[in-house]
């Protein structure tokens, strides 16, 4: 059993940062990778960022291009979302998630094997 617990939302105003973490407990991972996920109220959950554990390529949304970074330490764990620029739009729950299998790309169009519960984040004008 995998568990993802995601810490560092919060309310910050627009043109601020956040910085989200995702620690991985119950296994490791050599193959696949992890990703970011938002959603808004009242809209579907959409893909924001993902990180293939191999080779550590990266793969973003274009809302958030140039604004935000994914990483990962040496270790692989935990996962990292820096927030850059932030903007009344990017306002939402964010959740960690995980695949077995698939590239960064990838994760962007496939459902995850493990999701975290989700920290909001606030954006204000």
């Amino acid at each position: 059993q995998v568990q993802l617990v995601e810490s560092g939302g919060g309310l910050v105003q627009a043109g601020g940062s956040l910085r989200l973490s995702c620690a991985a407990s119950g296994r490791t991972f050599s193959s696949g990778g992890m990703g970011w996920f938002r959603q808004a109220p009242g809209k579907e959950r959409e893909f924001v960022a993902a990180i293939r554990w191999s080779g550590g390529s990266t793969h973003y949304a274009d809302s958030v291009k140039g604004r935000f970074s994914i990483s990962r330490d040496n270790a692989k764990n935990p996962v990292y979302l820096q927030m850059n620029s932030l903007k009344p739009e990017d306002t939402a729950v964010y959740y960690c998630a995980a695949s077995l299998w698939g590239t960064a790309q990838a994760m962007a169009v496939m459902t995850p094997d493990y999701w975290g519960q989700g920290t909001q984040v606030t954006v204000s004008s």
